[in-house]
């Protein structure tokens, strides 16, 4: 009796002595690779435990076909059955250096170019006896009759010029015509003058340039003083568009670069033009600066005040960068990782170091190589498909 109670004493300390296994599983059942927490936190374990908050350890299974089924993921490596792959969608892109450009978006509006604008304002008092243009926007050729206006002032200078010339006397004629010169008198008046003999009631004021009427404050029969404005002409043949830039992008644009314009009132039609001046002020209110976008417009078509959407290839860098898609990014906030395809199913967690970003790419400062190919589309699904926290606890300085 002593004997048999001996040897079940020694097989109980026996069973206690071993270490814990797991529970048995059928020959049909996936295998469990391992437990992790149920938290989510980066531990695991080979047999099943619980958390400081009394819950389980969650089991983790091999899907994958008996002939890799044995092999575990090795440390700080995701690993995901290649069924799965292809059922999410998995796509890489290989690290390649790229010129990197951005595009800067402004918006803007059609203004006439300043110095190609002219104010007809005559030099001599008058009355307006015959209005020849009359509405703003107008159409006008240069020398075209605007209006014809009486001047005493002008009669007496013209009448001074015949008597001169008359009397044979030159030094006075050559007086009196450049007086009517310094008043504007057309050359065509003083030619047609000097063909009849006799001063001319009224006087034709010719158009300076060829362009449209944007401001008309002329009236018939009104009488004018000298320099007074009677209109406002604008050769619209080149146009401006003025564009908001905002002060972030003023930096990446220079005289010269070539710009794409689209407008409200031609959907679907694109302009091209070219920077041709920037403002050296910002406007305080919204922190942009003025930019100067000229655009030819020899139909006219472009007319002032539309308004127009500005957009600007503007590069990054002087030379080409290491670059992946934002896509492949996975940022946590105080961490950007992404995921190198290391073979079938696997793939590696990698702190990276970004720089510049720009249409779609950032530049990658440190963390890839070029060659390598990144996981830029269902890395998020990977992410929760494989327990990556798991993976990155492998990294030093992780929390």
């Amino acid at each position: 009796m002593m004997r048999v109670l001996a040897a079940l004493l020694l097989a109980l300390t026996l069973t206690l002595a071993m270490p814990a296994q797991s529970p048995a599983q059928s020959p049909g059942e996936p295998k469990i690779l391992y437990y992790r927490n149920p938290m989510g936190l980066p531990d695991t374990s080979p047999v099943p435990k619980k958390d400081g908050m009394g819950m389980d350890y969650v089991p983790v299974y091999d899907e994958a076909p008996l002939a890799v089924s044995a092999m575990a993921p090795a440390p700080g490596m995701v690993r995901v059955n290649p069924d799965k792959v292809q059922k999410l969608g998995v796509r890489t892109e290989m690290v390649m250096e790229r010129a990197m450009a951005r595009t800067v978006r402004a918006l803007g509006t059609v203004q006439p170019i300043e110095q190609n604008e002219a104010v007809v304002a005559p030099k001599f008092d008058a009355w307006i006896e015959t209005l020849n243009v009359h509405t703003t926007g107008q159409a006008v050729t240069k020398g075209e009759s605007l209006m014809e206006v009486y001047s005493p002032a002008l009669m007496l200078g013209e009448e001074e010029y015949l008597l001169a010339r008359h009397a044979g006397n030159a030094a006075l004629a050559e007086g009196a015509l450049r007086k009517l010169r310094n008043l504007d008198v057309p050359e065509a008046e003083i030619a047609a003058l000097g063909k009849r003999g006799r001063a001319s009631r009224t006087i034709t004021v010719p158009a300076p340039l060829t362009g449209v009427v944007t401001e008309r404050r002329a009236v018939k029969g009104m009488r004018f003083a000298a320099g007074e404005a009677l209109y406002r002409l604008a050769d619209l043949s080149n146009v401006w568009v003025l564009a908001d830039v905002f002060e972030q992008d003023v930096g990446l644009i220079t005289v010269g670069q070539t710009v794409r314009i689209s407008l409200n009132a031609f959907p679907g039609r694109a302009f091209t033009g070219q920077v041709s001046m920037i403002h050296p002020t910002m406007t305080a209110e919204n922190r942009t600066v003025k930019v100067h976008i000229t655009l030819p417009n020899p139909n006219g078509t472009l007319r002032p005040s539309m308004s127009a959407t500005v957009e600007l290839a503007a590069p990054v860098g002087a030379a080409p960068v290491l670059a992946v898609p934002d896509s492949a990014v996975l940022d946590s906030g105080n961490r950007q990782v992404v995921l190198v395809e290391r073979g079938e199913g696997q793939f590696e967690p990698r702190p990276v170091r970004l720089g510049a970003r720009a249409d779609g790419y950032v530049e990658v400062l440190a963390g890839v190589s070029a060659g390598e190919k990144v996981v830029v589309r269902a890395n998020f699904l990977i992410d929760a498909e494989s327990n990556l926290r798991a993976a990155l606890g492998a990294f030093p300085g992780n929390p």
